[in-house]
């Protein structure tokens, strides 16, 4: 409890001028005795020693303290059972606070400061800041920091997972933004830093050694548990956290690592310099900037690079989405290569389809050519493509469906209606008018079409004029020169045979 100067005051001219007992002062002035030993103790006074009354807890010290000393990172609850079994009656909450000042206290450890040469070294970290949903997809948004050790020049980058790819990639733009390489990069045991770890004996990620041999650099795991050896990107995390992340809005993360692009180039690089205030970090950066080891012509393949396989339908699943390749594949493991932008499917050497890469959740990219040959191979692949179609523009198309296999009708002739009306209406008619045929209880798409023509007229429009193109691309793209008419002008002007002139 804390005091004020009139009650500290009060306190020892009481003790000293009055002789006060201590347990009288503490009655007399509301606050606890502990607080009066406190105070006394401050101004020299040796802390007297009080009768304490005899506890529950006694007969069991001797125990507590010998079960303390030889596992003292036993929990307080485990203590309490094993003291209920050798016959302790008293509350557990109560036994807590008396384990908590028997057990030992680690010792304090001094670390020394730590200071570098420039370029000598750099420290690297994954932080966690919370996930961020695309579409149906929630993924973890996970900030890249390096920050150089020398000058505490910080670089930040945004990636939805802290995979290898991601991780290289997180190196690969530091450097490219300092144009230089540190001698070492100094890691927490990651997964994709250290493959397995016994003491000292490390066996690293062969991906890193290759990518750690490309930059010229050193990596270095710190010991285990030992986070302090790389305490200045912890200390850069919390200062992006506090200074760049709290609070903040952006639209996707493009936005979110241009707006950490500038933060890292304007606000952290002007902050003052630990070794010398007198001097900003970018300043300290310059210095540095001509220690770092110059970057190799070409940059290191940071992809993504899995096996799939192929089932029986032509779909590659990656990375929670699906996406097509040519239905000759089906059944075979080929191998999908990706980057931030785009996925390509590779068969061996050659790449067989490219797609643009989908962050979202169980979606499906898609070739038409892939479908369309499949198609032309499977006469009942072209229906089931229809319908599945059909049922992604118009949910409600899959009621209509089933109400009218309940009458009979024929699915196929249905779907195809249903299609043609897509395509001359487009989607949003399309579900308003297949939800009102099934308020009328009629799943027809002679229903559907009536609703079409009605919502037409009632915005007073022309009906649409379906145009079919051929399948053939080479009657798709030929030219269509426009003639002359004006030899029907003369036509024109010729006296009618049946007239009387």
């Amino acid at each position: 409890m804390a005091v004020d100067d009139k009650t500290r005051a009060e306190i020892l001219r009481l003790h000293y001028a009055e002789k006060w007992r201590i347990g009288t002062i503490a009655d007399q002035l509301g606050v606890h005795h502990s607080t009066v030993d406190r105070v006394l103790a401050e101004a020299g006074v040796a802390r007297a020693e009080r009768r304490r009354r005899r506890s529950k807890f006694d007969p069991f010290l001797p125990f507590i303290r010998q079960t303390l000393e030889t596992w003292p990172r036993l929990t307080a609850s485990r203590l309490y059972q094993m003291a209920r079994e050798r016959g302790y009656r008293g509350s557990q909450s109560h036994f807590r606070r008396l384990v908590a000042r028997e057990r030992p206290r680690p010792v304090a450890e001094a670390y020394m400061r730590l200071k570098t040469l420039p370029g000598e070294q750099g420290q690297v970290d994954w932080a966690h800041f919370g996930t961020v949903r695309i579409g149906r997809a929630e993924r973890r948004l996970m900030g890249f920091v390096m920050v150089l050790s020398y000058s505490r020049r910080v670089f930040l980058r945004f990636y939805l997972d802290a995979g290898m790819s991601n991780f290289l990639r997180g190196h690969i733009a530091a450097f490219e933004a300092w144009r230089g390489v540190p001698r070492e990069l100094w890691y927490d045991n990651l997964r994709s830093v250290v493959a397995e770890r016994h003491g000292d004996a490390i066996r690293f990620n062969p991906q890193l050694l290759a990518f750690a041999g490309h930059y010229l650099f050193l990596p270095r795991p710190v010991a285990v548990a030992r986070g302090n050896e790389k305490g200045r990107v912890e200390r850069a995390i919390r200062y992006v956290r506090d200074s760049f992340f709290a609070a903040r809005t952006w639209r996707d993360i493009d936005d979110l690592n241009a707006q950490a692009g500038e933060w890292c180039d304007g606000i952290a690089a002007d902050r003052p310099w630990p070794e010398d205030r007198s001097i900003d970090v970018r300043q300290a950066f310059e210095k540095e900037r001509g220690a770092l080891i110059a970057l190799p012509d070409d940059p290191f393949p940071a992809h993504d690079r899995v096996e799939v396989v192929i089932g029986k339908t032509p779909y590659a699943r990656f990375d929670l989405n699906d996406y097509s390749v040519p239905h000759t594949h089906v059944g075979r493991t080929l191998v999908a290569v990706a980057t931030l932008d785009e996925v390509r499917i590779l068969d061996g050497a050659k790449v067989i389809a490219t797609h643009p890469r989908c962050f979202d959740r169980d979606e499906c990219v898609e070739i038409p050519g892939h479908i369309a040959e499949l198609a032309r191979s499977k006469r009942r692949a072209r229906r089931l493509r229809g319908q599945d179609r059909l049922f992604r523009a118009a949910p409600a198309s899959e009621r209509l469906l089933a109400g009218a296999a309940r009458r009979g009708d024929n699915l196929g002739t249905v779907v195809a209606a249903l299609l043609r009306l897509l395509d001359a209406y487009g989607a949003a008619e399309l579900e308003a008018a297949i939800g009102e045929a099934l308020e009328r209880g009629v799943p027809h798409p002679n229903a559907v079409r009536l609703s079409l023509t009605r919502r037409r007229e009632l915005r007073d429009r022309p009906p649409p004029i379906p145009v079919e193109l051929p399948e053939e691309a080479k009657l798709r793209d030929i030219a269509v020169r426009d003639h002359d008419l004006g030899g029907y002008d003369g036509l024109a002007e010729l006296p009618d045979e049946d007239s009387e002139e």
